[in-house]
């Protein structure tokens, strides 16, 4: 008998950038010796080329310096999910599913990944922690969150943040962490008036989503922004060094008037 085929999740936009995707996520639990990863169950072909699975002990690889449940994510994680990151202190293994694929005209290696994670929940995990978006799910969180028929959408796979701009007081920053998962720059929304915050968030998440499809944002583009009277324009740069993304990043500086 033929297994039925993958369901494809195809990027719709998709120009080539060059890049890589960057996959990482910890899950926390307890292990048999041998795991049997169920991930056909999940629409799965298991961990894609370049991305892979290794095994720790958690009392061991708390010792390493990029331990996720410590230093600025673990306080992050901590008050964000205290349960969640209790329990995740106490579980005796940490699978670590890491890797980078070349950037492709689909997300089936996404697809694959995830569906392997899903599977790990099943056997034995108990929580899984995400450092590109600073999250921890407990397993159900995790599977409501991401087991989403035809995949879950765009905006689940990031972080959008807002604070205040320090580079123009009084004005906010509207921010994304995650879009290295897609070979893609994070996104930067800098001197938002107050008022205009709910508008940004909106952009950024059309951003994300445009990027996650496959889009391209090249460096001095112009932008149009619904109910802004003026082009503004989209600078692409930083590093995967940057503290605030880990990653390159897509700037759109917001205009002061609005005709």
């Amino acid at each position: 008998m033929t297994d039925t085929p993958l369901n494809t999740w195809p990027r719709p936009y998709f120009q080539q950038a060059g890049g890589k995707s960057m996959l990482l996520f910890f899950i926390f639990g307890s292990f048999a010796e041998e795991i049997v990863i169920p991930a056909r169950k999940y629409d799965s072909a298991g961990l894609p080329p370049g991305v892979e699975l290794q095994r720790y002990q958690n009392a061991v690889l708390s010792r390493w310096e990029g331990y996720p449940l410590s230093g600025v994510l673990g306080e992050i994680l901590k008050e964000d999910n205290p349960s969640g990151f209790e329990r995740a202190l106490q579980a005796p293994h940490v699978l670590a599913v890491r890797g980078e694929v070349d950037d492709s005209s689909s997300l089936d290696y996404l697809r694959d990944t995830l569906g392997v994670v899903a599977a790990l929940l099943d056997a034995g995990g108990s929580v899984v922690v995400d450092p590109q978006v600073m999250s921890l799910y407990e397993a159900t969180q995790w599977r409501r969150h991401y087991l989403v028929e035809g995949g879950a959408p765009p905006r689940n796979h990031v972080l959008i943040l807002c604070s205040e701009d320090e580079h123009n007081p009084g004005r906010q920053w509207i921010h994304t962490r995650g879009m290295r998962k897609f070979a893609r720059p994070d996104i930067s929304l800098r001197n938002v008036p107050t008022d205009d915050a709910g508008r940004a968030g909106t952009l950024a998440e059309k951003m994300v989503e445009m990027q996650v499809l496959g889009a391209h944002f090249v460096d001095g583009q112009g932008m149009d922004i619904e109910g802004v009277g003026e082009d503004v324009t989209v600078y692409v740069g930083g590093s995967q060094d940057d503290p605030a993304f880990n990653n390159t990043h897509a700037e759109l500086i917001w205009p002061d008037a609005r005709s």
